[in-house]
């Protein structure tokens, strides 16, 4: 529902659905040396700017952020390879953004069954990309790898240098956590 006003509280959900999604699209070589920090708050100074970005739906400010996040971190993606451009690399990143939220969507589809827990999508998408954030990091990158960009658990051990049971691991009490900061209250 959109109102005057947006919370502080509401930017800090915001801003873990964006590092969600960046952190998805920043090939694995610009790892490290792009800061999507930065990206994701001039993102969230834009929307700030925006003034009106208040009086719209969840859905179309979560919209608006994806494409303001898309340009942003392909501008900070240019800048970090000037000279090197090669046009072949380069793609979509509007397109890849949005079928990330899709694929977060997808993913809260399947693991809530009652037609009831769907409703809200957008809602649940800032709680899930929340709720990830909060994972210590290895959980976190071995559950965004392997749920999100469907990546095998084998590939993942070798990535992150452990072991596939390690990963497994992870997954687990990854998922274990997720499943407790995304419980509804009784």
């Amino acid at each position: 529902m959109p109102t005057d006003e947006i919370s502080p509280g509401e930017w800090e959900r915001y801003r873990a659905y964006l590092a969600l999604l960046a952190r998805h699209h920043l090939d694995s070589d610009l790892q490290g040396k792009v800061d999507l920090s930065g990206v994701i708050q001039q993102t969230l100074l834009e929307a700030h700017q925006a003034g009106r970005i208040a009086d719209l739906e969840t859905g179309q400010r979560l919209a608006w952020m994806r494409t303001a996040l898309a340009r942003n971190l392909t501008d900070e993606i240019r800048r970090q390879r000037a000279g090197k451009r090669d046009a072949g690399r380069e793609r979509d990143l509007q397109a890849a953004l949005d079928a990330s939220a899709a694929s977060l969507a997808a993913w809260l589809a399947t693991d809530r069954s009652s037609p009831s827990q769907r409703v809200d999508r957008e809602e649940q998408q800032l709680r899930l990309a929340e709720a990830v954030a909060a994972l210590v990091d290895g959980q976190r990158l071995a559950v965004e790898l392997h749920y999100f960009q469907n990546r095998p658990v084998a590939e993942i051990a070798a990535a992150m240098g452990k072991t596939t049971a390690a990963v497994a691991g992870l997954l687990k009490r990854g998922l274990r956590q997720l499943r407790e900061l995304l419980a509804e209250p009784e």
